[in-house]
């Protein structure tokens, strides 16, 4: 089967439900005892891979007591950081189609940028353009994806206001679907904190931020995890920055980010100072930090790595590159073994075909 090019298929033999005017409804439904199902079949071909394909419909479908056996996102992310000491590797995501490869490709977890969300999304830098209502939405259509799988942190920036405003925001995190999310200290004109000229809160409104979020959190019953970061480097020095993340610590917050360390041997001392508490590194490339890999990032003793530019900078790359070419050539040019359907496979076309034919639709029954 993996020898198979994308484009061929094979002939499924599926079962169509004996009451096509509830099809779905028929698939959902579970026999009893006394149930005899003897319905016509009809022969599907679907793309070769598609018997690798679990989706959540099947899941359902087949035993609808299953799903009771998932854990959440945020129960799953808790427990990746409490029972292992491995170190959870995030690549930024940015929007649907770099979420969909990151879970091709394998990642135990992803982190959804918001300097990624607000240029996809907006078009807009990263000065705290977006809003609650971006984010969240962004957060929970990548969230769902794949609803039982790689958990997704997020950013929420500052939380969007006051602390009212703050615990509304974590609520829409959770209910969304969010395992995690990182809350900073920055004022609400905020920047990315990769740039220069960054302003923080005072401390005590930093504070209210995070028992806010932890009071969320709490009424919600929820494991999402919290994280505190803080971006006082720049204006305030390394020892506020700790300061500040210990107090976070003694609020409820689980895990800490310092952003916009300045050198390997800050970093280092930042998991010392903070130990035991988990710690996140935000690695971006030619910004503030210097290039430090997963394996030292292990070494030290971080616990989460994100790497927010991880999508979107090549991606700046290859379309600014291809548009330049089709404005001075006019040919895109793209690589022959890319096609539509191997685009829509990755986005998922094989689920939607198996939910139509189990369902007992006939869209699909020509093949694609």
């Amino acid at each position: 089967m993996e020898n198979m090019s994308l484009v061929e298929t094979q002939s499924r033999t599926i079962a169509r439900p004996s009451d096509m005017k509830h099809p779905i409804l028929s698939v959902l439904s579970v026999p009893t005892a006394t149930t005899t199902v003897d319905p016509p079949k009809v022969t599907v071909d679907l793309p070769a891979e598609s018997d690798s394909i679990l989706v959540s419909f099947n899941r359902v479908s087949q035993s609808p007591i299953a799903v009771s056996n998932h854990i959440s996102a945020a129960t799953k992310l808790k427990k990746m950081i409490e029972d292992t000491d491995e170190l959870i590797v995030c690549p930024g995501v940015y929007d649907g189609l770099s979420a969909r490869i990151a879970l091709r490709v394998g990642f135990s977890a992803m982190y959804m940028t918001g300097a990624g969300t607000t240029a996809s999304r907006l078009g807009q830098p990263d000065l705290g353009i977006a809003h609650l209502h971006d984010m969240k939405e962004h957060a929970e259509m990548i969230a769902n994806l794949e609803p039982y799988g790689p958990p997704l942190i997020a950013d929420m920036d500052t939380g969007y206001g006051g602390p009212i405003m703050v615990a509304n925001s974590v609520k829409s995190y959770i209910r969304a679907g969010v395992a995690g999310f990182h809350i900073e200290d920055q004022v609400m004109n905020k920047r990315c904190g990769h740039l220069k000229g960054k302003k923080v809160v005072p401390e005590e409104e930093f504070y209210a931020r995070v028992r806010a979020a932890k009071s969320a959190k709490d009424a919600m019953h929820s494991d999402i995890v919290l994280i505190a970061r803080t971006d006082a480097l720049q204006m305030l020095g390394y020892d506020e920055c700790v300061k500040r993340l210990k107090v976070a610590r003694s609020i409820g917050a689980d895990v800490g980010l310092l952003e916009g360390y300045t050198s390997k041997e800050m970093a280092a001392q930042a998991v010392k100072d903070l130990a035991p508490w988990p710690l996140l590194l935000n690695m971006v490339e030619n910004g503030a930090t210097p290039i430090i890999t997963t394996k030292e990032a292990k070494e030290m003793g971080f616990r989460i790595m994100i790497f927010s530019f991880a999508s979107i900078a090549p991606a700046y790359v290859a379309i600014q590159a291809t548009l330049e070419r089709l404005k001075a050539e006019g040919v895109v040019g793209t690589p022959k073994d890319l096609t539509p359907l191997k685009l829509f496979d990755m986005c998922g076309l094989q689920d939607s075909m198996i939910v139509d034919t189990e369902a007992g639709g006939l869209s699909f029954a020509s093949g694609v």
